[in-house]
């Protein structure tokens, strides 16, 4: 079992979980972060970081968002350190539907 990013990152991607995961099995897109799932040793430390409750153990309700994860966690850059986030998260934090309105492919900066 791994654990991964869910639609509740997109938009507000905080990066707190980052600077806790001993193995550094985040990667950044434009709006959101990926946990790489055959890297991640299932410690579940970036968890509970998590401000937005994005951070998931794997299951089967969120198969969708495995291979998400899985996917561009092979394109987007790795990211080891914390960084400073959009004040305008905020705003998208309890949003809904988000993967549909804001997903994007681009590699983080």
């Amino acid at each position: 079992m791994t654990y991964i990013v869910t639609e509740a990152c997109i938009k507000c991607k905080y990066t707190d979980c980052v600077e806790v995961c001993p193995v550094d099995c985040f990667y950044e897109g434009e709006n959101m972060l990926a946990i790489n799932p055959d890297e991640c040793i299932d410690c579940g430390v970036c968890e509970p970081e998590c401000p937005v409750d994005a951070i998931k153990p794997e299951s089967e309700d969120l198969a969708k968002w495995l291979e998400v994860n899985r996917e561009y966690s092979a394109k987007w850059p790795n990211i080891t350190v914390k960084k400073p986030h959009d004040p305008a998260a905020e705003n998208h934090k309890a949003e809904e539907g988000k993967f549909d309105k804001y997903f994007s492919e681009n590699p983080g900066q």
